[in-house]
């Protein structure tokens, strides 16, 4: 139930084992400290959440505008008896008026559309705590202009928007928040989209029985064609982590703690 680009350390490693490597490699970034605050924006099925209570420690919340989502969340919240630590919420982002230690947000910057990226990083902002850290993952055009694909846009993705580093660098100095690090995972995207296609080959003929030739042909090109595009460098995806203010003494000086296998967590 996790999607977007997953993070290979090995190549060896499974789908499942790299879309949890993504998980601890966005937290571990973050540098959290258990008992701290957490929202995820676009939370999905909350893979990143229970991840983060659980695992981390912290007080996680999370935020969709799918129904579908919230109900999945908001029940595993409840079975697994983490309603004090836990909790999502079917609301805009944007009418969120709390402050978190820490924001999350994977693969969402790009459904906003062109015209609400300067909120979306604004939003991020607002939520975050005075030298709060917060880690954006998405897709990001490392040339103006390449990555919005008009068959995209009209059949896969209608409203999506792929901004350009340029582009979302603006975003993030208009909004006052600090540039710690980036990060970018285009390889690792490729891989993704690889095995994605993979998967969806072995079940082609149960899919064409619920949605038919035309919707099986049209996922593989798209797949494909993402593949492509991630391999060739027309699209890329990265990793920003970003402060609410000059991080000072509550980041490390030095990269190593972001793949310190070892880093302690609430366990």
């Amino acid at each position: 139930m996790t999607y977007s680009c997953a993070y290979f350390r090995t190549p060896e490693d499974t789908l499942e084992q790299a879309q949890m490597n993504k998980v601890h490699h966005i937290l571990n970034k973050l540098n959290s400290k258990p008992g701290e605050s957490i929202i995820d924006i676009g939370c999905g099925w909350g893979t990143m959440m229970f991840t983060a209570a659980k695992e981390y420690g912290l007080k996680a919340k999370g935020v969709t505008l799918s129904q579908e989502q919230y109900d999945y969340v908001k029940n595993k919240i409840e079975e697994e008896n983490l309603t004090d630590q836990m909790e999502v919420i079917l609301e805009d982002y944007r009418e969120i008026d709390e402050k978190f230690d820490h924001v999350v947000s994977v693969g969402m910057f790009e459904h906003v559309g062109e015209k609400h990226l300067e909120g979306y990083f604004k939003t991020v902002k607002k939520m975050l705590k005075p030298n709060g850290s917060a880690l954006i993952h998405g897709i990001t055009g490392q040339h103006e202009g390449l990555g919005v694909d008009p068959w995209l846009v009209k059949y896969i993705f209608p409203g999506g928007y792929i901004p350009d580093i340029k582009e979302n660098i603006g975003h993030i100095m208009d909004a006052k928040l600090q540039i710690d690090d980036l990060e970018p995972l285009r390889r690792h995207y490729q891989k993704t989209v690889e095995i994605w296609r993979h998967n969806f080959l072995k079940v082609e003929d149960k899919v064409k029985e619920m949605y038919g030739e035309r919707f099986v042909r049209m996922w593989d090109l798209y797949l494909q064609g993402c593949a492509a595009s991630f391999e060739s460098g027309n699209i890329d995806v990265i990793q920003y982590l970003l402060t609410n203010g000059p991080s000072g003494t509550e980041m490390p000086m030095t990269r190593e703690y972001m793949t310190d296998l070892d880093r302690k967590t609430a366990e």
